[in-house]
């Protein structure tokens, strides 16, 4: 009886891959009263293609559980569950574009930023504008997927790469707060913003969705 062991050692550093996989792939092929001659190209060509099924097989039942392309550590998810960085918002605008009896146009435009070491999809920003405790206005930019339809009004936000996002918004004079909409003539009001953005990684092993929200004033 002969047996052959076939050891293969994958992309990258073989004691890293095998301290963070656990797992040491051994094929033994138990031959008997082979003659004394070298193997026949055919069955040496089974075992190569039998030895790359097994390395995709476990990669494949695997999944997430050893794949990472999140983090800057590598090919090989660490033990530890992967840290996703919340993005930031900042509120970079706030203006009074034009300003009518019947209507006031405004522009808001925020700053994200992306701390993670892989680019985010942001899905939706949400957002509320605020004076004196009232709500003037609602708005969204952006668009969740719901169900099995995927939204393709999204922004990919890059690692470490600020991005400007905002949008037009109207405000209806509905003559009910004549002394507000004065003010808003003279561009000379405070305002609160709240919000939240749905974002997740762009990622095929760690996709899950991921809130942050944010109030500002200005």
């Amino acid at each position: 009886m002969t047996i052959v062991l076939c050891q293969f050692a994958p992309l990258g550093n073989t004691a890293s891959l095998i301290k963070w996989m656990g797992v040491n792939l051994v094929l033994t092929f138990m031959i008997h009263k082979i003659p004394k001659k070298p193997l026949n190209s055919k069955i040496l060509l089974g075992i190569i293609i039998a030895a790359i099924a097994a390395i995709l097989g476990v990669i494949a039942i695997s999944g997430s559980q050893i794949i990472n392309d999140v983090s800057e550590g590598g090919l090989i998810k660490p033990p530890s569950p992967i840290e996703v960085i919340p993005i930031e918002i900042k509120l970079d605008n706030l203006s009074v574009i034009s300003v009518s009896e019947e209507r006031a146009d405004l522009q808001i435009d925020f700053e994200i930023v992306n701390p993670n070491f892989k680019s985010v999809i942001l899905q939706l920003i949400k957002y509320e504008i605020y004076e004196g405790g009232k709500r003037l206005a609602v708005g969204q930019i952006g668009e969740r997927p719901e169900g099995m339809v995927t939204s393709s009004n999204y922004f990919t936000i890059l690692s470490n790469t600020p991005q400007i996002i905002g949008e037009r918004v109207t405000i209806k004079n509905t003559g009910a707060n004549p002394e507000f909409w004065s003010e808003l003539s003279g561009n000379n009001i405070e305002w609160t913003i709240k919000g939240e953005a749905y974002f997740n990684l762009s990622s095929m092993t760690s996709g899950q969705e991921n809130i942050v929200t944010f109030e500002f004033e200005a």
